[in-house]
């Protein structure tokens, strides 16, 4: 008896502990989530994803003060160089608009940028569960998420879904 019943525990902390699966759209929280453009206008993710369609698109989710990010940016321009069809679309988490302005100057990082107001506690960093920068995502022509989670540039998985 004393066996069923460690056999029952072990089977469902197996189901209990099985990863989600990871997201293929946007939820409408997320999609609501404001962001600043490098002119200090709000847009909405919705409104930012909107000038993608038709394009595969890299989201790069980083932080001017983030030393992981800075030291896979070769990597990313790396990405950029062999995969020039893609659209990369940059979302920082810097504390300010002066240090994000400051970053994107100091490492010449080429792309489309958003600064995200809300940082850490906001519908769109809840939304991807954000526990870590630098963090990657692959957005279809369509708006589908086809990668929700990579922590670094040279990920396969990245090459993968920009294919």
């Amino acid at each position: 008896m004393k066996k069923i019943i460690q056999i029952i525990l072990i089977c469902l902390c197996i189901i209990s502990c099985e990863a989600q699966p990871e997201p293929k759209s946007f939820s409408e929280d997320a999609l609501n989530a404001v962001f600043v453009n490098r002119e200090g206008e709000n847009e909405t993710l919705k409104s930012i994803l909107e000038t993608y369609k038709g394009k595969t698109v890299l989201i790069d989710i980083w932080a001017s003060w983030c030393r992981d990010c800075i030291v896979g940016m070769p990597d990313l321009k790396a990405l950029q160089s062999q995969y020039t069809d893609v659209s990369y679309l940059f979302l920082s988490m810097d504390k300010t608009q002066e240090s994000w302005n400051n970053g994107i100057k100091k490492y010449n990082i080429i792309g489309e940028h958003y600064f995200m107001p809300s940082g850490w506690d906001g519908p769109f960093s809840d939304f991807v569960d954000l526990d870590w920068v630098p963090r990657y995502m692959v957005i279809d022509s369509e708006s589908n998420i086809k990668l929700f989670r990579a922590i670094k540039a040279n990920d396969p998985k990245i090459k993968e879904h920009l294919k």
